[in-house]
């Protein structure tokens, strides 16, 4: 048995990690067992993941599994969408300036604010009082 060569990349955002496996072969994305369009059903959803391989024109070259835990819909599909652009990248330097420059390589860093005490949210104080 001969062994399979795929490349991979580790996307995050917000609390979500997405572990991504690039293989040679038709397009179908697996995350977590499950085809990609049952597993986001909303549009930009699906629009995010597949980003990284509209831009470098991969769409139908690569077959993708994932592994993705933690955070939202949202926070998974921008997670996924990082971790397929940085496998992109191990697949083939030549794709990093095209990536880059659409930032789909930069980890986008904006995580929820913890609450604070005293305050209703991590900003919002009581309404005062005068009297």
């Amino acid at each position: 048995m001969e062994k399979q060569t795929y490349f991979w990349g580790t996307g995050r955002r917000k609390s979500a990690v997405a572990q991504v496996r690039l293989t040679p072969g038709d397009g179908a994305i697996i995350i977590n067992g499950v085809v990609y369009e049952e597993r986001f059903p909303r549009l930009e959803h699906r629009q995010a993941i597949l980003q990284p391989l509209l831009v470098t024109e991969n769409v139908g070259k690569y077959n993708a599994m994932v592994k993705v835990a933690g955070g939202g819909i949202s926070g998974q599909s921008d997670a996924i969408c990082h971790g397929i652009a940085r496998a992109l990248v191990r697949a083939d330097e030549n794709l990093k300036p095209i990536l880059r420059q659409n930032g789909l390589l930069t980890r986008d860093s904006r995580v929820k604010e913890r609450k604070k005490a005293g305050l209703k949210r991590a900003r919002k104080a009581p309404q005062y009082t005068k009297r």
